[in-house]
């Protein structure tokens, strides 16, 4: 049913004890008349029954002109989002423009029917990248369509894009960037520049919103001439949302970090708890934690010293869209990120410092990014020296932003608690050790009944099947094996039939099998069917979770073929891309296909949400 008759039912049972309330048969009629109607037609059918209604049933709207009310008051606003951000951008923005009086319709680009961009005047869209410069599970095909030979012409079609992204990743804000170049290749004209965001999007995406809104308002809202359209955005999702977000994280009680990697292990690997308390926050298994930190007050002294301040040198920062004053190592410690170096800062200190290897550096993008990944800031500040002031200093930083756990529990397992699987970021620097900033805070200065910030990142492209009784394939090495450990909880709770394979992998079974006993137990009970584990350390030709894949090759096909959903979980940069190449191969030689088709293969999993990925 579609949420104009949904709202039309809820409107005629409310006031089916007035006289103005529609008979049966009128009811009936006018549902069968609307049940064909695109979201241009509905909204243009509001505005005319809307003057039919001002003028006494009266009102004669000549087709042409009524046309034109709708198709110019009409603003579509896409989300293309892999875990939530693009959507809660494209969510404001569409807030915005409803109290500016625009008629809206939000929606995600994977509910939106690509061909009809032909009939849109107005257009925005608001796109993350998902991997290595893919487009979010959700947009895959509406990004295929819009790059292919089937996507129309645009010369009416007015659009802006605004696109989120991590600039240390090489293929930064490609999505948005493929979307505003195809737009405009088709012929459509930029209402405003296309905004490409990092991590810190908060004042990007708030400028964007106003100054979109602003450019539009008087030409999308209604004139006292003009019949008003009904507002037939999906401004609102299914259930409640929480009071805690981003912006507004719980203040949630730290219960424990338990190390679960052996004492000789080469990593340093915790199981996080946390309380929610009586939040009321919840969470499905596939969602993430976002948990906010502070950054360690030695390491900050450190730089603070380096840099020859004292720390009580006053600055600056814009915080929650007004401008606040804090001394500089209250900011270093609570507001700006100093674990991670954005390829950026090497630039700004290159030009600060007049260094002639960190120039060269800087304008390698390549070796730029491989270096910020290796260094922290003051690893860079270190490298050459700078006279330069505070507030210079700290507008070069990135502000701190939440780190994302994929969640390791099962709420119909742990109720009011959420665990995580945290690894620890820890090596040395010349000789001087260095911490994760978030893994730092929760594995080494969190204590147990202190407070963590923290709020529910939900993931709708990395969910259980909705029947109990399909079959999963999982494959999660390392810390890749939080969300499982969630998803075997929750299918035990539902007394799912559904058979389960868990592939796992890490550097030795003594040392790092996370969880052993847990699996080990699924594997006695029966809920989970099939475990295959790969310890690369263990022998003398290493073995990884790929290889597994392959010695199981017929099977996985098999289990494919029987309508199996797959999920990926862990590293992005090198055992996601070797396991998507092995299932290629598995897919082209058990499905005796082509390349190409076993690309197509995969492709259509995904499209399907058989095939989802949670990488990072």
């Amino acid at each position: 049913m579609l949420p104009e008759q949904r709202l039309l039912n809820q409107n005629t049972s409310n006031s089916a004890n007035t006289s103005s309330s529609l008979d049966a048969n009128q009811l009936a009629s006018l549902q069968q008349t609307v049940a064909g109607l695109s979201s241009l037609q509905l909204a243009w059918a509001s505005g005319y029954l809307a003057a039919k209604s001002e003028q006494g049933g009266n009102a004669q709207l000549a087709p042409a002109a009524a046309s034109a009310v709708v198709a110019a008051k009409t603003l579509t606003i896409l989300y293309a989002s892999q875990t939530g951000n693009a959507k809660g951008v494209a969510s404001k923005l569409a807030a915005s423009a409803k109290a500016a009086g625009i008629t809206v319709v939000l929606k995600n680009t994977a509910d939106f029917k690509a061909k009809g961009l032909k009939n849109e005047t107005h257009l925005l869209i608001v796109a993350s990248t998902n991997g290595e410069g893919e487009a979010p599970d959700d947009a895959i095909e509406f990004h295929e369509f819009l790059l292919g030979k089937k996507a129309p012409k645009l010369p009416e079609l007015k659009y802006s894009v605004l696109a989120l992204g991590d600039s240390s990743y090489e293929f930064f804000c490609q999505t948005g960037k493929d979307f505003d170049d195809r737009l405009k290749a088709l012929g459509a004209t930029q209402v405003a520049p296309r905004v490409d965001c990092d991590v810190d999007y908060d004042t990007d995406s708030e400028n964007w919103i106003s100054s979109i809104v602003d450019t539009l308002k008087d030409e999308l809202t209604q004139t006292a001439t003009t019949a008003p359209a009904a507002n037939v955005g999906a401004l609102a999702t299914a259930g409640a949302e929480s009071q805690y977000t981003k912006q507004n994280p719980y203040a949630a009680e730290f219960s424990l970090s338990q190390k679960i990697t052996g004492r000789d292990s080469a990593k340093d690997v915790r199981h996080i708890e946390i309380d929610l308390g009586e939040s009321g926050l919840t969470y499905q298994v596939g969602d993430a934690l976002g948990v906010w930190f502070e950054n360690d007050e030695t390491l900050v002294t450190n730089l603070l010293s380096e840099l020859g301040f004292s720390g009580d040198e006053k600055v600056n920062l814009k915080v929650s869209g007004e401008e606040q004053e804090f001394t500089l190592k209250n900011a270093l410690i609570s507001q700006l990120e100093i674990t991670q170096t954005a390829p950026a800062f090497i630039e700004f200190w290159a030009l600060q410092s007049k260094d002639a290897k960190l120039a060269e550096l800087a304008s390698d993008k390549n070796a730029a990014r491989e270096f910020s990944g290796e260094n922290q800031i003051i690893d860079v500040v270190k490298l050459a020296k700078a006279d330069i002031d505070a507030q210079t200093f700290v507008d070069a930083l990135r502000k701190i932003t939440p780190r994302l756990y994929s969640i390791a529990s099962a709420q119909s397992e742990v109720e009011e608690e959420v665990h995580l699987t945290v690894g620890v970021v820890n090596f040395d620097k010349n000789g001087e050790p260095r911490v994760g900033g978030a893994s730092g805070f929760l594995a080494n200065r969190l204590e147990e009944g202190q407070t963590v910030r923290v709020f529910v990142e939900h993931n709708d492209n990395f969910r259980l099947p909705q029947s109990d009784e399909t079959p999963v394939i999982m494959i999660g090495p390392g810390t890749g094996v939080a969300p499982f450990r969630a998803f075997m909880q929750e299918r035990e709770a539902r007394d799912a039939s559904g058979d389960n394979w868990m592939f796992f992998g890490d550097q030795t079974f003594t040392q790092d099998f996370l969880y052993q006993v847990e699996w080990q137990n699924y594997l006695k009970s029966g809920l989970l069917t099939k475990m295959d584990v790969a310890f690369s350390r263990d022998q003398a030709e290493k073995v990884y979770v790929q290889d597994r894949l392959k010695e199981n090759a017929s099977e996985v096909f098999a289990w494919l073929e029987r309508g199996a959903h797959l999920y990926i979980c862990g590293d992005a940069n090198r055992m996601a891309k070797d396991v998507h190449n092995t299932l290629l191969e598995i897919i082209a030689e058990h499905g005796k296909l082509s390349t190409e088709q076993a690309e197509d293969y995969l492709k259509s999993l995904r499209s399907n949400k058989r095939y989802q990925k949670d990488v990072y």
